[in-house]
């Protein structure tokens, strides 16, 4: 199956209706414009480890994105191959200090945040810890994460409409799934965060980034 489908002409993007990551590949493929094919991978059915979806990530995790035979397994890399791929709209700025900005936050969500509540961390910590005791882990590594992400843009000061600017760039597609996580599904009082809160509802009222939200994807279920 993935060698068959890694050679069709359509990239197609291997996802899961509530991952956080998927959902930042989703926003930085229709950013960019990209007609794609939306792969479901159910990761409570735990499809992840299909052997054939093991082929396009060895790594177990979505999303995966197949274009021809090429297969990029994580998000940051496939917001950095569109980039290259399709530099109109760009992701990243020209200034090197504004494209630093942008990969720090990125990183900081990317590696400081999202990671540490992952779903196979979080059924570890209520399995060695005790029941429940994952939600306030969750609660601990986002408010840490927010603190400091909230505390950069404002030292910078180079927030204008979005994070890092007037244009949606590559912080905004990390944040926006990190923030609407944090609000929908762990609850954080985003009052102590006022500048992610108002970048949350400029992402809400962007078509690209409803388009990517986690309930309007097929394999979302009707309630949720």
């Amino acid at each position: 199956m993935a060698e068959a489908e890694a050679t069709t002409g359509r990239l197609r993007l291997y996802s899961y209706w509530r991952s956080s990551c998927s959902h930042r590949a989703r926003i930085a493929l229709n950013l960019k414009g990209v007609d794609y094919e939306y792969k479901a991978v159910n990761l409570l059915k735990g499809e992840q480890s299909d052997p054939e979806f093991v082929k396009l990530n060895p790594m177990k995790f979505v999303p995966a994105l197949a274009d021809g035979d090429s297969v990029i397994g994580d998000s940051y890399a496939i917001a950095l191959y569109l980039e290259d791929k399709y530099p109109e709209p760009p992701l990243l700025p020209q200034d090197l200090q504004k494209k630093a900005l942008n990969h720090q936050i990125a990183s900081i969500v990317a590696s400081g945040i999202q990671p540490l509540h992952n779903l196979t961390v979080l059924r570890f910590i209520d399995q060695k810890v005790g029941a429940g005791e994952s939600v306030l882990w969750t609660q601990q590594q986002i408010e840490r994460g927010f603190t400091a992400i909230e505390n950069l843009i404002q030292l910078r000061g180079c927030a204008g409409k979005y994070a890092t600017g007037d244009e949606v760039q590559l912080a905004d597609v990390f944040l926006a799934p990190q923030i609407y996580a944090a609000i929908e599904r762990t609850k954080i009082d985003m009052s102590n965060y006022p500048t992610l809160a108002r970048l949350h509802s400029e992402y809400m009222a962007h078509p690209a980034f409803v388009a990517a939200l986690p309930g309007r994807q097929p394999d979302a279920p009707s309630s949720f």
